[in-house]
Order: structure tokens, then C-alpha cells, then sequence
């Protein structure tokens, strides 16, 4: 792990976790600083989450944070009632369209409005431009995580042990795979307490998560193009 901190005038001086390089702990004030980045373990650039603390620890009204991080995100204008309609009607849809799959799959016991896809719609119709809502990202850490979850279960049982390496694991996967998608983390929790998903077993991977993740994506392009083509 590279680091590199230049400082103009500093009082005292940071510590940056070893574990978590974007964790950066304030002993005291530092008056100016001209550059903070560093390298983590998987070679990406996090600069950014770096000014991010850096811009938190020079709040001097702050305890810990900055008070800035308790207000709404500053924009230049507030959002037009048209950001507000499709993100919801596309979300409404999105799992109205999985409901009525329930109803093919209910005599299996299998349901597809899990609760993880209420927060990749978020992702998908909120925020459609994050990382999170690359594709990429999306398959491999529904994926990826999914058959975390079935390990864990596999090998520790139902209880805290499983749910809790799970959990771990999958964040750690999703970074060294540079696929971050936080839905994907509450699927070995969700496999874990789900007794009906058991049966399952590594078809997990694919079903609800994936084939979900797949309809959704429809659902989004659909209404890309068709906001494209009417705006």
C-alpha cells in the first residue's frame, strides 16, 4: 500500500488505518493540506474518498465528521418533478412485473419481489449513473455473493457464524473484484435465515438474484429508450 501525505502546516498529524486505507483518523486540526491520496491493495486511485475525510477533519464545528454530512447534497437546482415521476413509476413497474412472476413460481415456494431487489431498484432508477448500476458490477456481485452465501451455510449452519462470514466474505469479493454493489451484500444473509431457499443450493447464484437483476435491467432500458424517444 503506497501512501503519500504533503502538508503545508500541520499542528499534529493523521494515522491511516492499514485495513481500511479510506479511514483516516483527526488528532488534530490541520490548518492547510495540499494533497492526500494513496493507493489500496487492488490498485485503484482513492483520492477522492480521501478529500472526502480530508474536507471532514477541517470542519472545525465537526465531533467527527462535519455537520455538512447531516444536510441534503448541494445542488444547483432542485429536481424537476420528472426526476421524481419516472425513478418511480420505473420502480413501481419494475416490481409489479416481479410480482406477477411470483405467481408462476409460488407453488415452488420461491418468490422474486425479495427484499435485496427493492435496493438495486433504488440503484437502477435513482441513481442510474453510480458504479453500483454498472452491469458489470450488478451480474458478478449478484453472482459472486450469492454463492458466498451457500458456502457460508454449507459449511458453518444457520446462525450468526454463517451470517456474519458471509457478510464478510462477499464485501471482500465485491472489492477485490472491483464489482461494488451493495444489494449483492444482503444475499448470503438472505440465504442464510431463508429456509425455503435452501433447496436451492448453488442455483442460488442464479435464481432469484441474477434472472431479477436481468429483468430489471430490462425494465430499464426499456424506459430509457422510450423516455429517448418521446423527450
Amino acid at each position: 500500500m503506497g501512501m503519500q501525505l504533503r502538508t503545508s502546516y500541520c499542528l499534529n498529524h493523521f494515522t491511516i488505518s492499514p485495513l481500511l486505507p479510506s479511514l483516516v483518523h483527526k488528532h488534530t486540526r490541520c490548518s492547510t493540506i495540499s494533497q492526500l491520496s494513496f493507493k489500496n491493495q487492488i490498485g485503484y486511485d482513492n483520492s477522492e474518498r480521501a478529500q472526502f475525510f480530508v474536507a471532514a477533519s477541517n470542519n472545525a464545528d465537526s465531533p467527527f465528521i462535519g455537520w455538512d454530512e447531516w444536510k441534503p447534497e448541494k445542488r444547483s437546482k432542485a429536481p424537476s418533478l420528472s426526476d421524481v415521476l419516472w425513478p418511480s413509476a420505473g420502480a413501481f413497474a419494475a416490481m409489479a412485473m416481479l410480482g406477477k412472476m411470483d405467481q408462476v413460481f409460488a407453488p415452488r415456494g420461491v418468490s422474486m419481489t425479495i427484499a435485496p431487489f427493492g435496493a438495486v431498484c433504488a440503484v437502477l432508477f435513482a441513481t442510474p449513473s453510480s458504479p453500483a448500476a454498472r452491469k458489470y458490477n450488478m451480474f458478478l456481485a449478484q453472482i459472486g455473493c450469492a454463492v458466498i452465501g451457500v458456502l457460508a451455510f454449507s459449511i458453518f449452519g444457520p446462525g450468526w457464524l454463517a451470517r456474519s462470514t458471509g457478510l464478510a466474505a462477499a464485501i471482500a469479493f465485491m472489492i477485490y473484484t472491483r464489482a461494488i454493489h451493495p444489494p449483492a451484500a444482503s444475499l448470503p444473509l438472505l440465504f442464510v435465515d431463508g429456509a425455503k431457499l435452501h433447496g436451492l443450493n448453488f442455483w442460488f447464484a442464479f435464481f432469484p438474484g441474477a434472472a431479477g437483476c436481468i429483468v430489471l435491467w430490462l425494465i430499464v432500458s426499456f424506459l430509457a429508450m422510450t423516455l429517448t424517444y418521446f423527450i
